[in-house]
């Protein structure tokens, strides 16, 4: 096997990775890197020179792992396409959801970089979808190979549709077993289970290290984050309040609709308090709602649309009015990112004691809602009330409202991570996805652990055998 990362390697960007397995060449994922724009966030394709590429396996829907997509299918036409069902229908959705926002910021001047692909390309994209159950061996192999390769789907527990991937082979006269765990979580959420793993060992193992570096997720009980919840939304709503809860469209925002239905339902929270959604998390609750009963689900009763939801005043007149009631706003994007509906909600709310403003994922330091995140933790330190810029053409704002973020994460966290290397007992493991300090804690406590492990961090266009 030869292995090849085309995606950065020194942080969670665009995941993307060339593997040679017994003559057939794949890619696990191709996605982009949400941090960037144009070509500086495709994966550096122009390594893929010289070197084909049969089959691309998209292990799930988010940017980071499927955005780039149409783009690479502009130089490989004729590689065949892998993946989920859910994920293909998610697609449809996201992919030309995408090249709209890339258009649409560059005319308002938020990029100056050229689209990387259009509508149509992303559209036309449904056409060569090859969807694939769970835990059934489908055979790949390059053209004129007389070695084919197996790849099986396990449901990987993070969003809908997530799968990890399981490549079998043989090579120098033996079967060799290849698990890509791609995104993963060993615990339940709202709404999706745990992770299924293979029941035999591998040989080689691609392990993300997201939480590699976050010694506080593994201390966290899930239990009581979303008891803490409860109580911060009631409180809000009680006090004459609106709750802003800023998510990531796909999967966030529908596990914190799935809690919303739980606390109405529990009376924690009023059940006639409106909530109010926007945009594409739309289309994907009724993915999620369509596919309830044919992939993993905690409780495949749970129908996200039996959450009832409004959409989101598009006027400053009718927001305001809506405000006047206590609500629960469950708005993208997950970071307050600048001309987004959460960042301009949130410039709305920030500056009045009764609104809160909660995050249930993760935000960079840099990112309007890492920003925000901090200003609270100062004025918890300082007793005084700072200052945040969500918009820089409209600058300071003073920080009142109630800030607070609660860990809901679909990533396993290091511990966990650990756990399943003992259970598939690799000979070699490649850390992957993660920043350079959450591979170096992996290496270091997976070789401790396991002295005799092959422990990879290879860097981007390093080209290595596994």
């Amino acid at each position: 096997m030869r292995y090849l990362s085309l995606g950065g390697t020194d942080a969670v960007a665009a995941s993307c990775h060339w593997l040679d397995i017994a003559g057939t060449s794949l890619l696990l994922d191709c996605g982009m890197d949400p941090e960037a724009d144009g070509p500086a966030a495709l994966p550096a394709f122009e390594l893929l020179r010289g070197r084909s590429v049969d089959h691309v396996v998209v292990t799930h829907a988010h940017h980071d792992h499927l955005g780039a997509l149409p783009a690479l299918m502009r130089r490989t036409p004729h590689a065949r396409v892998h993946l989920s069902r859910p994920t293909a229908l998610l697609a449809d959705v996201l992919l030309p959801s995408s090249a709209r926002l890339q258009r649409r910021r560059v005319r308002e001047g938020a990029s100056n970089a050229e689209p990387v692909f259009d509508v149509e390309t992303a559209e036309a994209l449904s056409y060569i979808y090859e969807a694939h159950a769970l835990d059934t061996d489908v055979a790949l192999a390059a053209e004129g190979s007389e070695r084919p390769v197996t790849v099986r789907f396990y449901h990987a527990g993070h969003v809908l549709g997530a799968v990890g991937v399981l490549l079998t082979a043989r090579e120098d006269g033996r079967d060799r077993r290849l698990f890509y765990t791609a995104d993963t979580s060993l615990r339940a959420q709202a709404i999706q289970p745990g992770a299924d793993y293979p029941a035999l060992p591998v040989d080689v193992l691609l392990l993300e290290t997201t939480l590699g570096a976050d010694p506080d997720a593994e201390q966290i009980s899930r239990r009581d984050q979303e008891e803490e919840f409860a109580d911060a939304v009631g409180r809000v709503l009680a006090g004459g309040g609106s709750v802003l809860i800023p998510a990531f469209a796909l999967g966030r925002a529908q596990e914190v609709l799935a809690l919303i239905a739980r606390y109405k339902h529990r009376s924690i929270i009023p059940r006639e308090t409106p909530v109010f959604t926007a945009g594409s998390m739309r289309g994907i609750a009724s993915i999620y709602d369509q596919t309830r009963q044919s992939t993993p689900r905690v409780d495949p009763e749970f129908e996200v649309y039996s959450v009832e939801q409004q959409r989101l005043p598009e006027t400053n007149a009718r927001l305001d009015e809506a405000l006047k009631t206590p609500s629960i706003y469950v708005i993208s994007s997950g970071m307050l990112f600048e001309r987004t509906p959460s960042n301009r909600l949130a410039q709305r709310l920030v500056e009045e004691e009764r609104h809160g403003i909660f995050f249930v994922g993760y935000a960079k330091d840099d990112s309007p809602g890492g920003r925000l995140l901090a200003a609270a933790v100062e004025e918890s330190a300082a007793g005084t009330a700072p200052t945040v810029v969500l918009d820089s053409e409209r600058g300071p704002q003073g920080v009142r409202a109630d800030i607070r973020r609660f860990r809901f994460s679909g990533h396993a966290h290091r511990r966990d991570l650990i756990r399943l290397v003992e259970m598939l007992r690799p000979s070699t493991v490649v850390l992957v996805h993660g920043e350079a300090g959450a591979k170096a804690w992996m290496k270091e406590n997976l070789q401790f652990i396991q002295p005799g492990l092959r422990v990879l961090l290879p860097e981007q266009g390093e080209e290595i055998e596994l």
